[in-house]
């Protein structure tokens, strides 16, 4: 999105233009001296829209946490800034191929914030540039690529391009007959709701089956604004889901949990994912231990109805790929009944063969 053409006030892309860039422009003190602060801008820049800044009370809120610059960024010991070997992975540029039947196609370079424990901080701020000459090369990829059914849009945040644009690539991948269905990952209902414009979501409209996943991470981010943005989504008939990364600080609490769960039901988005973070260097202390997001999934059991809880999610260093984890329900079994924990921790017997 180029700032060199004035936008109107009040559009989308006048809120890009005006997001926050610098700490020094917020108005409440900032976590750490503002040398400290300057020298992690420098090397993880800062994003943030108006709007999602308007929702934060201070620097160190669960929202404030999620997008503002802290000192840890440039201390934790996490070796790798790629932990999870999407270089290796990528057959072209801007394509990542790591299961058989679907690919990753990174075709936006640009996001509304910046969040600081992104997977992809490596390319926050750096020549990560995608062209039409990207895009047109994992489009080859792809028609070349029987076996894969499914692409999913993700970058960057495919909601910032331009909607002829995110249409015109759409119509590409729809034209080649055996992608059968494609997945948008997009943040910007939720820090961006004025990009859901009318002309946006029946564009999206044409291009069923297809599915947009949107990150919530709190129940904070659950506005009027950000309600509607999903409730116009919805109403076009888009199946929406929610991928939450369990962050520090952020929602590693149970009740915060659930009032999230519950909250993305009413907005019609199943939830579907909840990440756990990935080991990537600069946020080291977003990621909490495996027992928390276990002990969080045994919460929500019995206390949300099963529409509302995700699956727990790793993804594999190395390219090992996402695993669920669950928490062990069966404790053994005795005289052919199996011992099976239940709700509230009773244990319950169940007949363990046919």
């Amino acid at each position: 999105m180029s700032s060199a053409t004035p936008q109107p006030c009040g559009s989308w892309k006048h809120e890009l233009q005006t997001a926050v860039t610098k700490p020094h422009a917020l108005a409440f003190p900032m976590a750490g001296g503002p040398q400290d602060v300057d020298s992690v801008v420098r090397r993880y820049p800062m994003r943030v829209t108006p709007y999602f800044l308007s929702l934060i009370q201070q620097w160190e809120d669960p929202l404030g946490k999620q997008v503002l610059p802290n000192i840890q960024e440039l201390t934790d010991t996490l070796p790798h800034d790629d932990p999870l070997h999407e270089n290796r992975q990528s057959p072209v540029p801007g394509l990542i191929h790591r299961y058989p039947d679907r690919v990753l196609f990174l075709v936006s370079s640009e996001c509304a914030v910046y969040c600081r424990y992104c997977l992809r901080k490596r390319l926050v701020g750096n020549p990560f540039v995608v062209t039409d000459q990207t895009r047109e090369a994992a489009l080859d990829y792809i028609k070349k690529t029987r076996s894969v059914r499914e692409v999913v849009l993700s970058g960057g945040d495919p909601l910032l391009l331009e909607t002829d644009t995110l249409n015109h690539l759409l119509e590409q991948l729809r034209c080649i007959p055996h992608i059968q269905v494609l997945r948008i990952h997009t943040r910007v209902p939720g820090v961006l709701p004025s990009r859901i414009t009318d002309h946006l979501v029946s564009m999206l409209n044409r291009h069923h089956p297809l599915y947009v996943n949107i990150q919530f991470n709190h129940p904070n981010e659950i506005t009027p604004q950000s309600t509607h943005a999903c409730a116009k989504l919805a109403d076009a008939g888009i199946p929406l889901g929610s991928q939450t990364v369990l962050l520090k600080g952020v929602n590693d609490d149970p009740e915060v949990m659930i009032r999230l769960m519950q909250k993305l039901l009413t907005l019609r988005i199943k939830p579907y994912y909840l990440h756990h973070p990935d080991p990537v260097r600069g946020t080291g202390h977003f990621r909490t231990e495996i027992a928390c997001g276990l002990s969080i999934m045994e919460h929500l059991r019995g206390r949300v109805s099963g529409m509302g809880i995700p699956q727990y999610m790793i993804d594999l260093p190395g390219g090992g790929g996402k695993i669920p984890l669950v928490p062990e329900s069966v404790l053994g079994e005795e005289n052919g009944m199996l011992k099976v924990t239940g709700l509230h921790g009773k244990v319950y017997g169940y007949p363990g063969k046919a």
